[in-house]
């Protein structure tokens, strides 16, 4: 550790005081060892010179990466490997630490704890594990030693990211003041540190997390639900590095497949005219014959330069299922052309659209061609770290899971995570939709500073290939002037999709995507001219594990499941229902979640990682289906989600005989399905109802033909808020006591089959609500195996079966 340097250091100058005070009589020298042993144990501490204890607080459970977290090593990696140098010094490890009362301004005069950086004062990982509140104010202070080495060079001192308001002093001045929780920050220290001995850096942090005006994702200093425990205070790493006085602040590259080229944008400090970028790659060699071809391109600093790519070696596309990267070398060079500053880089050539599909669908498209992208909700805490993996092995664990899984994306739900895990999502192949970190509060304050943190986060994960979609707004969590943001987005990084919200709160034809939220089935919005459809959220299907849960006794889902082979059937069930919805419409499926948090147990992993819920070889097989052709999807009886469907309805209750095909409805009235009572304006409607429907109950039925009854899978498409009752001849054939969100999807059984016949057939239902909104609709699809030629089919050009 750094700090024990340090206090060696302390140390030996306080023996040599003390030999030279035993040449003087006995007394005087008693009397002058009592005093310097006085002033060492002020200098060193209560521990004296050993190092301060550490041990992370014992309470919960931990991941089985905690043992490998020592005082010493804690994130001992390059924090930034989009723009690497050589040169570098990790400060995290052990800080002195104080909590104090807000409205005590300067800082403490005894730091009386320590804290293990870079992990979070509520963390079990930190060694402290305190509730921090809206009145309490967080100080750290560390002491360190600049490399001889670095002696004619500026010294930059980095954050990865401090939660939320900071103020840091550099030896007794103020450095900066920065305010964001995800963002991270630069500041050069050069000016401010002394000629020789240890240098000090001291922090204050305040967050107030829910009580405050801040984006803070899913903390709440009381965490319940879907809430969880706060992360404030340090949460990534702390390094220095040295530079030149003219030096690369910024790389930012941006592929071009088309053109076959890459434009390099570098922001470079304290430079003149003359000074020039020069950017170096290494193109593999084509052939069986191993080595590298280079390519070099040049421009002066400032300009966008553009590094062609040859035709051969053929450029190698990054894809989920080929996540290749280049690697890049910069170099700013003076007016002499002597190299003055390097940074190693790299990138992917990859391209992210919407386009249409020989169907004319809108899809979403990688690289010129149309892949639908499944994965997980990643909400990114750790039972010991919360906002912080323990380990660099931790955090890409839950990547590599997604891709055991089967999956080929992540959705990073309201957190932007270390540069880290981006890091490992380009290397490993795993799209990432990433949301802006959300707040509640609506005053004008907060919305300029989701802004501006909006902006940063942006400019600190542009570079990563892996990520394909920004997403302004998680349903309407604080959300406002969200067709603005996200024209703003799309304007300031073309490159990438925007999802302006994700689930319920859409707010009209803006963006690249209309994101639907559906618990537990999954469903299909109906197709859009501008927009793709994706699910953004479905299944969040519950299961606990004992010894392995947060709060024993407490956690919950979306549905309940019993044990793994339950949850594994469950889960392939909704898996298999996705495919026929590829075909209407449908371009991505995300589920909720990869792992447990806290006491929310929907996770296909409990929260310390040790336990995967589901059977990995099933579930990797079945996930791969989604990517191959879709089946066919035949109307049986067609709902009003495109076209409307008339139904014969009363709100009065019929006679007994009113789901029989012989009653007599001539008294009903007709209309348009779906019947129902909202705002056909609301941004949280999928769709919209056609006849109005406001009382507690109402019974609907129609007649339909068949031609034959040799249905291969016949689904029910039902939307029901909230209990249905479905009959088809006369029989019962569904009881649906809960509500469904969407148009769920629900097989027929061969006794429902049974009720069918050839030519013509009645179907009626009764829906009864108690809580508005409510609404009804009814259909039956039969889904067909893809290479299924039909009646109705014929062949679309990229030889699906229309």
């Amino acid at each position: 550790m750094h700090e024990t340097v340090a206090t060696i250091d302390g140390v030996s100058r306080m023996s040599n005081c003390i030999g030279s005070i035993r040449k003087r009589s006995a007394a005087a020298s008693w009397c002058a060892v009592l005093i310097a042993t006085f002033i060492l144990a002020v200098m060193c501490g209560p521990t004296g010179a050993q190092e301060p204890s550490w041990e992370p607080v014992k309470g919960h459970i931990m991941t089985r990466w905690a043992k490998d977290v020592s005082a010493t090593n804690a994130l001992p990696e390059y924090p930034r490997p989009m723009m690497k140098r050589e040169s570098w010094k990790n400060l995290n490890g052990i800080w002195e630490f104080a909590m104090r009362p807000k409205g005590e301004a300067s800082r403490p005069e005894k730091f009386d704890d320590h804290i293990l950086v870079p992990f979070c004062v509520e963390s079990a990982l930190s060694g402290v594990k305190k509730k921090v509140v809206e009145t309490d104010m967080l100080w750290y202070r560390r002491r360190f030693d600049v490399p001889k080495a670095w002696a004619s060079r500026h010294i930059l001192l980095h954050f990865g990211a401090v939660d939320w308001e900071t103020t840091v002093w550099v030896n007794g001045k103020e450095a900066t003041h920065h305010r964001g929780g995800y963002d991270p920050f630069s500041i050069d220290i050069t000016d401010m540190l002394k000629t020789s001995g240890p240098q000090e850096i001291v922090l204050s942090v305040w967050d107030p997390t829910d009580k405050g005006l801040q984006a803070r994702g899913k903390q709440q200093i009381i965490p319940e639900g879907f809430m969880y425990t706060p992360s404030s205070g340090i949460w990534q790493t702390v390094w220095i590095e040295p530079v030149p006085s003219s030096y690369i602040r910024s790389v930012y590259t941006e592929a071009d497949i088309d053109e076959n080229c890459v434009w390099l944008t570098v922001d470079a400090a304290n430079t003149n005219d003359g000074y020039t970028i020069q950017a170096h790659t290494l193109l593999p060699s084509p052939g069986e014959k191993a080595g590298t071809i280079p390519v070099v391109a040049e421009s002066r600093a400032g300009q966008r330069l553009r590094i062609s790519l040859p035709d051969e070696p053929k450029t190698r596309l990054w894809s989920p299922d080929s996540p290749f990267l280049y690697d890049l070398e910069v170099t700013l060079k003076d007016r002499a052309g002597k190299t003055i500053d390097t940074v190693d880089s790299y990138f992917g050539m990859r391209k992210i659209e919407v386009a249409k599909d020989s169907d004319g669908i809108n899809r979403l498209f990688l690289n010129n061609k149309p892949l639908f992208q499944f994965g997980f909700l990643d909400q990114g805490w750790w039972p010991d770290g919360l906002y912080t993996a323990p380990t660099d092995e931790a955090l890409r664990y839950d990547i590599e899971t997604t891709r055991r899984l089967g999956g080929n994306m992540v959705r990073k739900h309201v957190k932007f995570e270390p540069q880290r895990f981006y890091y490992w999502c380009d290397k490993l192949g795993i799209l990432v939709w990433q949301d802006m970190p959300s707040a509640v509060n609506h005053r004008e304050e907060m919305k300029r500073q989701f802004e501006l943190e909006l902006k940063r986060i942006i400019d600190a994960a542009r570079n990563h290939p892996s990520i394909v979609m920004w997403v302004a707004f998680n349903e309407g969590w604080g959300q406002f002037d969200a067709p603005r943001i996200a024209r703003w987005i799309k304007n300031y990084d073309p490159t990438r999709l925007v999802n302006h919200a994700s689930g319920w709160a859409d707010r009209g034809d803006f963006g690249d995507v209309r994101d639907i939220h559906l618990y537990p089935e999954p469903g299909v919005a109906p197709v859009q001219a501008n927009r793709a459809i994706v699910l953004g959220e479905f299944g969040g299907i519950g299961m606990t594990v004992k010894g392995h849960e947060w709060r024993q006794g407490k956690g919950w889902g979306y549905s309940g499941s019993g044990d793994d082979s339950d949850l594994t059937n469950a889960y392939l069930q909704r898996i298999r229902a996705l495919r026929p919805m590829i075909r209407l419409g449908l371009s991505a499926a995300c589920y909720t979640q990869i792992a447990d948090q806290e006491i929310e147990c929907n996770g296909l992993m409990t929260y310390d990682r040790e336990f995967l819920k589901v059977d990995a070889d099933r579930t990797a097989a079945e996930t791969l289906n989604l990517y191959d052709t879709p089946p066919v999807v035949k109307t049986v009886l067609a709902t009003s989600q495109v076209v409307p469907q008339t139904w014969s309805y009363t709100t009065e209750k019929p006679g007994e005989d009113w789901y029989k095909p012989g009653f007599d409805g001539s008294a009903w009235k007709t209309g348009p399905a779906g019947f129902g009572d909202f705002n056909p304006t609301h941004p949280t409607l999928i769709v919209s109802p056609r006849t109005r429907w406001t009382s507690s109950d109402i019974w609907i039925r129609r007649s339909f033909d068949l031609d034959d009854t040799d249905l291969v899978a016949p689904h029910f498409l039902i939307h029901h808020d909230e209990r249905a009752e479905v009959y088809i001849n006369g029989k019962r054939v569904l009881n649906l006591p809960y509500t469904s969100n969407f148009y769920t999807w629900l097989p027929l059984n061969r006794e429902m089959l049974k009720t069918l016949k050839t030519g013509t057939n009645c179907i009626a239902v009764h829906c009864h609500n108690k809580h508005h909104p409510q609404y009804i609709d009814v259909g039956i699809v039969d889904i067909l195996p893809p290479n299924r030629a039909t009646g109705s089919g014929s062949k679309a050009k990229d030889g699906w079966t229309k």
